[in-house]
């Protein structure tokens, strides 16, 4: 389990920028990962609306753990959509790298969400939340994190994608690879999924 201090300061590579002195970035220098971090604030309002609606309609209720979604996904044995909230996505993006084949390690795994989740959300805002689930997220071709993601895919700033970018990029959440607007197989299954974004 995480300590208090790792749930204040969560480990993250970031990549380092460099500006010009009127503040147009020159460049961008990673060790081990392409990604830095952004505010809420930096955000347009279209990526935290698509990613409340698709993955955890009810985000703004719950303390970290969605009780009807996770009751909802033990009657139906996980086949009904996951039960896995946003608080506990970012929870295993920051301390659970990595599943396990071994059902009882999965098991512990999930437990360990679900008190780290409750913490993250004693500690910080939904707000934040948001933003540092958007940070830790892989989107492939070294963007990690909405900033390099919304830089790789549409050369902008996270705050300046219109709602179909944001849409893409949330619904690539699922599954990067298979929902790549950028590999020529997944075109046309990452509109399909864009989509959905639109309609949830």
């Amino acid at each position: 389990m995480p300590s208090f201090e790792e749930l204040e300061n969560p480990n993250s590579s970031l990549a380092t920028e460099i500006y010009t002195s009127d503040s147009v970035i020159l460049g961008t220098y990673f060790y081990q990962e392409n990604r830095s971090r952004v505010e809420f604030s930096e955000l347009t309002s279209y990526l935290p609306d698509a990613l409340v609606s698709t993955e955890d309609e009810r985000f703004y209720q719950h303390s970290g753990i969605d009780f009807r979604g996770l009751a909802r996904a033990i009657v139906k044995l996980g086949k009904g959509g996951g039960a896995s909230t946003i608080t506990q996505q970012l929870a295993k993006n920051l301390f659970n790298k990595g599943g396990s084949s071994s059902t009882l390690k999965r098991l512990t795994q999930k437990v360990k969400e679900y008190i780290v989740a409750t913490k993250l959300e004693r500690q910080y805002t939904k707000n934040e939340i948001i933003a540092m689930y958007l940070n830790t997220q892989g989107f492939l071709f070294n963007a990690i994190g909405i900033r390099s993601a919304s830089r790789i895919y549409f050369g902008k700033e996270p705050k300046d994608l219109d709602v179909q970018e944001s849409a893409i990029l949330v619904a690539m959440l699922k599954n990067p690879r298979q929902f790549n607007p950028n590999r020529e197989i997944s075109k046309k299954i990452s509109l399909t999924r864009r989509n959905v974004v639109f309609a949830q």
